[in-house]
């Protein structure tokens, strides 16, 4: 009888170590996941700043367009300065 404790509170010990070891597996899947969904907000966020220096750029280029136009216009007197 003295021998039934220990073997039933082993058999207790080893269930949560088995249940601790799986809770510690899915801990670093979620790990992992979650690092790789803040590499592919990371690389979002540099495709956006990209995108935002092109359309800086075509808005450079816009308004160097319409003060040619406006100049082009005026030469030809088809606009009253």
């Amino acid at each position: 009888m003295v021998d039934e404790p220990d073997n039933l509170v082993l058999r207790y010990l080893r269930r949560i170590d088995e249940k601790v070891d799986k809770l510690a597996s899915k801990v670093d899947d979620l790990t992992l996941r979650v690092s790789n969904v803040e590499r592919e907000m990371g690389s979002m966020r540099m495709e956006m700043a990209g995108i935002r220096v092109d359309y800086a750029t075509l808005q450079v280029r816009m308004d160097g367009f319409d003060r040619r136009l406006d100049r082009i216009e005026k030469r030809l007197d088809l606009v009253s300065v």
